[in-house]
């Protein structure tokens, strides 16, 4: 008897050691952080530097206009996506946009907007008259635009997948598609329908992916250095420069900084809470059983519940159409990617000429060369990936539902708190146990950054496999191993496989890490492509960014086609019938 009420508490050993294994390190990371926190002087200077109040502005302005874009366009979307049953179309492109990383874009960007790119070139001499680049600030310009519109276009397409794989879960589609029918069915337009029934259910379970969207465009620092403005920069890349300098008080107020960023963060992530709740309380329709209820009441009589009309015109009456929006995207992706491939093999290339007058693939040359910064970056990404992966697996198989939900949260925290934050503790946690410059310790930075997008990208699809089944299983005699081997799991190989690719891709654009865990000793095609953004080597930044960008779209690739489904050849004899 004894020994079998210790059983409950050997299974849970496993799920224990998980949780610390991750728990540990990122509160090390936070308490190192939080102890240099404390220091006065550092934030009598942080506030005494005319900087800090322009580049906190500049961020609460890139970071709070690029999220509310993000969130109008992906609801406009999905309603229509929803509505006119277009999302697995949409979704056939989504893989090659997240797979392109977020330096990419702001490369490509750059190409195109910059005063000698494309769209000048394009234009010019005939319309604008321009025989050299004219002194425009159309990167880096001091409104910000730029860093927007590049912080648009590459989380648009995560918070739509997100929320495809809500949509995609079998017994939430099933449901909000018979609460749709049924309020259609109650004179509501499909329109209105989505935005009452359907939205307010989605947009609660997009809680954390948006604070992710929101505490990334808050704290980025790659694509700021690239795009983003300069005079003032945000308070990031602000922060940035003040932990790379050697003075030691000018590395506190780096970290002053850092952790005015994350009340920052945390401030908006409230907002954005009690947005949503007030969103949610709109919803006409729950969806635990009432909805017969509310069928009554309207047969009734009784006036219809009320919904938030902004929502159901911007739901259903928009002028600009999703079609239009979706293509716009895809376009912007189309040209991102034109531009990298032609900037790499550019060679002479004066303005206003339309193409090179060389063509060279010297830049190529050189990244063979540098053969190692690839190796590096396939083998960081590989084992990180496959290590988030495993984990994700135990902690979803064996922990609890109740563990999974209490430790989210903490789960999630590099996702939402700034990357400058993290790495200051990741450094301090690396050089205690002198890992600092390991190639083990740049492999575990990695893996806790890349961590919270495996969980996220796996966990709804592991959360809706039907229980039954493993009951199924059980009756024919056989253990839970054997289910979860030769049922679960295969039945779960294109989940998997994609949030394997996901690992693979967040992996390949860690800059921060790289740069302090590392400790210089190790180049990632990142770290090249965005110092290379700083110079005037134009054919090589590119061969980089297009280098950064064709290795996950190969992960993605390689995911597809392990996750293809297993197709069954029929040996029985084909038979006529008279």
């Amino acid at each position: 008897m004894i020994a079998l009420a210790r059983l409950p508490s050997l299974g849970l050993l496993t799920p224990a050691l998980l949780a610390l294994g991750v728990a540990v390190p990122m509160a090390w990371a936070l308490w190192t952080v939080a102890s240099q926190a404390l220091d006065a002087q550092a934030w009598q200077a942080l506030w005494a530097d005319p900087q800090t109040l322009r580049a906190w502005r500049m961020t609460l302005w890139t970071g709070l206009a690029s999220t509310v874009l993000v969130w109008l366009t992906v609801a406009r979307l999905l309603a229509s996506a929803f509505i006119r049953q277009r999302l697995g179309r949409w979704l056939a492109h989504l893989p090659a946009l997240l797979a392109t990383p977020h330096a990419a874009i702001a490369i490509g960007l750059v190409l195109w907007l910059s005063p000698s790119g494309w769209a000048l070139r394009l234009l010019s001499p005939g319309l604008t008259g321009f025989d050299a680049p004219p002194p425009w600030l159309t990167t880096q310009d001091p409104w910000g635009l730029g860093l927007i519109l590049a912080l648009w276009l590459k989380e648009v397409p995560f918070l739509l997948w997100v929320a495809a794989t809500q949509l995609q879960r079998e017994d939430v589609r099933r449901r909000w598609q018979a609460e749709y029918t049924l309020a259609q069915t109650l004179g509501r337009t499909p329109q209105q329908a989505f935005a009452q029934v359907v939205w307010p259910q989605l947009a609660a379970r997009l809680r954390w992916p948006l604070l992710a969207v929101l505490a990334y465009g808050l704290t980025v620092i790659d694509m700021a250095l690239i795009i983003g403005p300069a005079t003032p920069p945000t308070l990031a890349v602000l922060a940035w420069q003040w932990l790379g300098d050697a003075d030691v008080a000018t590395q506190a107020q780096g970290v002053a900084a850092a952790w005015w960023l994350t009340f920052t963060v945390l401030m908006g992530g409230v907002v954005t809470v009690v947005v949503l709740r007030v969103v949610a309380s709109t919803r006409s329709f729950a969806s635990r059983g009432s909805c017969a209820q509310r069928q009554a009441t309207e047969r009734e009589g009784s006036p219809p519940p009320k919904t938030s009309p902004w929502l159901v015109h911007f739901c259903g009456r928009l002028p600009l159409q999703p079609n239009v929006m979706w293509t716009t995207i895809l376009a912007s992706y189309v040209a991102v990617w034109f531009a990298l491939a032609v900037g790499s093999v550019s060679g002479v290339w004066p303005f206003p000429n339309l193409w090179p007058e060389l063509f060279t693939l010297g830049a190529w040359q050189q990244v063979a060369q540098s053969a190692s910064t690839v190796w590096t970056t396939l083998g960081l990404a590989v084992a990180s990936a496959t290590l988030c992966v495993a984990w994700s697996l135990a902690w979803l198989e064996l922990a609890p539902r109740r563990w999974q939900h209490a430790l989210q949260p903490w789960l999630l925290l590099p996702m939402v708190l700034p990357s400058v934050l993290w790495v200051v503790g990741l450094y301090s946690w690396a050089l205690h146990w002198r890992l600092e410059g390991q190639w083990l310790g740049l492999w575990l930075a990695h893996a806790v950054m890349v961590l919270p997008y495996v969980v996220l990208a796996l966990a709804p699809a592991y959360q809706a496999v039907d229980p039954h089944q493993a009951a199924v299983v059980a009756s024919l005699g056989h253990g839970r191993w054997v289910y979860v081997w030769r049922i679960k799991w295969p039945l779960l190989k294109r989940a998997i496989a994609s949030a394997w690719a996901v690992g693979f891709a967040v992996s390949v654009a860690q800059y921060l890490p790289t740069l302090y865990v590392g400790a210089g000793r190790f180049a990632t095609v990142t770290t090249e492509a965005v110092t290379l953004a700083a110079g005037s080597q134009r054919s090589l930044m590119s061969a980089y960014a297009a280098l950064q960008m064709l290795l996950p779209v190969l992960a993605f690739a390689l995911a597809a086609w392990l996750g293809r489904p297993r197709r069954f050849a029929s040996n029985a004899p084909v038979t006529s019938t008279p």
